[in-house]
């Protein structure tokens, strides 16, 4: 299959390639690193990426930025960052990406574990998860050609131990574990789903 894996160098991303690259041909992709380099925030650079890529068989997003912060002190403009990073990024990668598809290729996103259990000063990242476990379960009876979409939601992952003093009492997701959700996507059968991965 020829894998696109977005945000392929980051956190999440590294751990999936390797567990997709033996029997897999990837097309990494990064905001400046990888073999094609995109901006989520614009639609012309998603479209563009797709041209140059051509046809795929399966896209791993694993990249969005956004907005980790106290709600008193949130702003519009910070919310945005959510939005135009991780919601609607992730968004355009799936409604640009349906004319490029292979038939019966699949879109993975990445959401989280926060939409539906919170932390303090998560309000934003909460939200964004949520909207985008949404759009899966739509998008995913309106697909055409057997083209399937689905979500990861990990929880907070081993190797973001920045983030830890945010989760108390949680057991970091391996991240080996946080790779085979992406797999089981990938590889899998079905749509509309959102896999959890909370330790």
């Amino acid at each position: 299959m020829k894998i696109i894996v977005v945000g392929a160098t980051g956190t999440i991303g590294k751990h999936v390639v390797e567990a997709l690259k033996k029997d897999h041909e990837i097309i990494s992709v990064g905001s400046k690193t990888g073999d094609f380099q995109v901006d989520m925030s614009d639609v012309e650079s998603i479209r563009k990426l797709y041209e140059k890529v051509g046809p795929f068989d399966a896209l791993v997003s694993t990249a969005g930025n956004a907005h980790f912060g106290p709600v008193p002190k949130m702003t519009d403009a910070d919310f945005r960052v959510s939005i135009d990073g991780k919601l609607m990024g992730q968004v355009n990668l799936v409604l640009i990406g349906q004319h490029y598809i292979n038939p019966r290729g699949s879109f993975t996103l990445t959401s989280g574990t926060l939409g539906d259990d919170p932390v303090a000063y998560g309000a934003s990242v909460s939200s964004i998860n949520a909207a985008i476990d949404g759009f899966v379960r739509g998008a995913a009876i309106e697909l055409e050609n057997g083209v399937r979409i689905n979500s990861v939601a990990p929880g907070v992952v081993e190797d973001s131990p920045g983030y830890f003093p945010f989760f108390p009492g949680h057991i970091p997701a391996a991240m080996s574990n946080v790779a085979q959700a992406y797999v089981r996507s990938v590889l899998g059968a079905q749509t509309g789903k959102t896999y959890k991965v909370q330790s």
